[in-house]
C-alpha cells in the first residue's frame, strides 16, 4: 500500500535566464516585454525534469511518504527525455510502475523564462491518450495538471470509480488546462476532494470573478469548499496563505527566503500541506508545512532542488515557531 500516488504530467524544463527583457503593469495585469524581431542576449540555461505531478511525487517522496506516480512519458524516436524522467523518479526512490510509454510522441518540454526572480513558461502538453491503470491501495491520491485531452478519455471518471471504491483521500491541485476546461464540470470529483489547492488567480477564474477584482478571502475559500472539497487553501505570493478547515478560516505569513526564482513554489507548498496532513496534523499545521516547503524552493534554480526531507522540514519549522497560521 502506498501513501500517496501522484496523477499528471511530467515535463522537462529548460530555464532560460533573461537579461535584457522589461515588465509593464496595466489594470493589474503585468507582461513581459521583449523586443520583436531581435536577438535577446540570455544566461546559461539549465534543463531539469519538473512538472506537477513530477514536483509532487519527488518532494512526497524527501518527506517520507512511500510514493507512486502515474504520467505519461514519450519513446518517439529514441528521444532521451523519457529516460531522463524515470532515471529521475528511480533516484528519487518514486514507484514507476505506472509511468506510461508512448511509442508516437515524444516526452514533454516547456521553456521556462526567468526574469527579475519570477518565470513565465511557455507550456505545451502531448495529447495523451490518458487510461488510469489498475492502481493499488493508497492512503492518497494527488491529483495535478494534464493536457487537454484528458477531457477525450475516462481518466476522471476512472479515478472517480477508484476514490469512491477504496475510500482514497485526495487532494486536487489543478492545473492550467483542468481550469480552462471547467472544473465546476467535475462536481462527484470535487465532493470526494479532502483538499483542494489554488493561487488567488486560479480561485478568481473558478468562482467566476474578474481578476483585477478585490473580492474578499473568506468569500474565495468558501465558495471553493461550496463546490464540494472537505477544505480549501488558496496561495498568494509574497502575501502569504489562506485556509478553510470547514470551520475555521486561517492566515499565514511566508518564511523567509532569499529568492532566486519561483518555479514549483506552489507544487512545494501543496506537497508539503498533503504530507502534513498525512502525518496527522491539522490545516493550520499543514500551511506551515507548505509555506516552508515553498520558501525552500524559491532559493534554488528549478522546482525540485530545494525540496525538503522529513528532516530538514522539522528543522525548519522549529526554527520558525513564530510564523504560525491565524485564525481571521
Amino acid at each position: 500500500m502506498f501513501d500517496l500516488i501522484s496523477i499528471g504530467d511530467s515535463v522537462v524544463d529548460t530555464f532560460i535566464p533573461l537579461e535584457d527583457a522589461r515588465l509593464e503593469q496595466k489594470q493589474g495585469e503585468r507582461k513581459l516585454i521583449l523586443r520583436y524581431g531581435d536577438k535577446i542576449p540570455v544566461g546559461p540555461s539549465t534543463s531539469l525534469v519538473a512538472g506537477n505531478a513530477a514536483n509532487n511525487a519527488v518532494g512526497s517522496s524527501r518527506l517520507g511518504l512511500k510514493t507512486a506516480v502515474f504520467t505519461y512519458v514519450g519513446d518517439k524516436d529514441e528521444e532521451e527525455y523519457d529516460q531522463r524522467i524515470v532515471a529521475k523518479f528511480k533516484l528519487e526512490k518514486v514507484d514507476t510502475r505506472y509511468i506510461m510509454h508512448d511509442k508516437n510522441l515524444p516526452s514533454n518540454h516547456h521553456i521556462v523564462l526567468n526574469f527579475k526572480g519570477d518565470r513565465t513558461i511557455l507550456i505545451y502538453h502531448q495529447p495523451w491518450s490518458y487510461q488510469l491503470p489498475d492502481l493499488d491501495k493508497t492512503r492518497w491520491v494527488y491529483f495535478t495538471s494534464l493536457g487537454p485531452t484528458y477531457v477525450e478519455s475516462n481518466l476522471v471518471p476512472d479515478l472517480i470509480n477508484y476514490l469512491e471504491r477504496t475510500g482514497t483521500k485526495l487532494l486536487f491541485n489543478p492545473g492550467t488546462f483542468q481550469i480552462k476546461l471547467g472544473v465546476k464540470k467535475n462536481a462527484r470529483l470535487l465532493s470526494l476532494t479532502e483538499v483542494f489547492i489554488v493561487n488567488l488567480e486560479e480561485a478568481k477564474l473558478i468562482l467566476g470573478f474578474d481578476e483585477g477584482r478585490k473580492v474578499e478571502i473568506k468569500k474565495l475559500l468558501k465558495g471553493i469548499a461550496d463546490l464540494g472539497p472537505r477544505m480549501a487553501v488558496i496561495t498568494d505570493g509574497a502575501e502569504g496563505s489562506y485556509g478553510f478547515d470547514g470551520e475555521k478560516f486561517f492566515k499565514l505569513g511566508i518564511f523567509k527566503a532569499d529568492l532566486l526564482e519561483m518555479t514549483g513554489s506552489g507544487d512545494a507548498y501543496a506537497t508539503a500541506v498533503c504530507a502534513a496532513l498525512s502525518y496527522g496534523k491539522n490545516l493550520a499545521e499543514a500551511m506551515r508545512w507548505g509555506a516552508a516547503n515553498g520558501a525552500s524552493v524559491v532559493e534554488q534554480i528549478g522546482p525540485q532542488a530545494g525540496l525538503l526531507t522529513y528532516d530538514k522540514m522539522q528543522e525548519k519549522l522549529k526554527a520558525n515557531l513564530k510564523i504560525q497560521a491565524q485564525e481571521i
